[in-house]
């Protein structure tokens, strides 16, 4: 079984506007796509947040009690988040960490995490996703979505199977628009 997933590349902050904009929300609602997997008053991890597309709304979900950890390797991507957590109030709820390329780094527990379109860009997939796995609670979640125009089918699977060596369970495997996806528990 392959190890690695595709030659692994990091988005640039300048191609994110082509799909971070009003007219992906037609497609790929966030409220839709997260609301059965976060609670209010959680903690959520949203790995390879860009400019927020997904945390925002995350933010919104997990209320004034919960949290948000956004982490992404560019800085351009967390100041342009920064702005609009700003914007939107959000700030107080959103904890912004720049990451290496190969490691999430954090020591907070976590009841879920989301790696929306992402995963293909990790050179190494399975420490990944194990560090990922160490910060779930017990009963936390993790959504793996990746692009059907990056990622075969038998790629997306081989990483399923990566997940599931790291203890994970699948549970759904949710419809989302263009996409891969399997919702995972710990």
């Amino acid at each position: 079984m392959e190890k690695t997933l595709t030659p692994s590349h990091t988005c640039p902050w300048w191609l994110l506007f082509t799909f971070d904009n009003r007219f992906r929300r037609l497609v790929h609602d966030p409220i839709k796509i997260l609301t059965l997997h976060v609670q209010s008053g959680a903690t959520v991890l949203d790995i390879g947040c860009g400019m927020g597309y997904f945390t925002l709304p995350l933010a919104q979900l997990v209320g004034p009690k919960g949290g948000v950890i956004a982490v992404d390797v560019q800085h351009k991507m967390l100041e342009g988040l920064r702005r609009r957590a700003e914007r939107a109030g959000l700030m107080d709820r959103i904890r912004i960490l720049h990451c290496a390329p190969d490691r999430i780094g954090l020591d907070q527990r976590l009841d879920f995490a989301l790696a929306f379109w992402m995963v293909h860009e990790v050179k190494q997939p399975e420490p990944f996703l194990k560090e990922i796995y160490d910060v779930l609670k017990p009963g936390g979640g993790l959504l793996l979505v990746e692009p059907k125009i990056h990622v075969s089918r038998n790629v997306f699977e081989n990483t399923v199977v990566l997940a599931q060596n790291s203890g994970y369970k699948t549970v759904a495997r949710p419809m989302v628009w263009g996409s891969r996806s399997t919702f995972f528990l710990k």
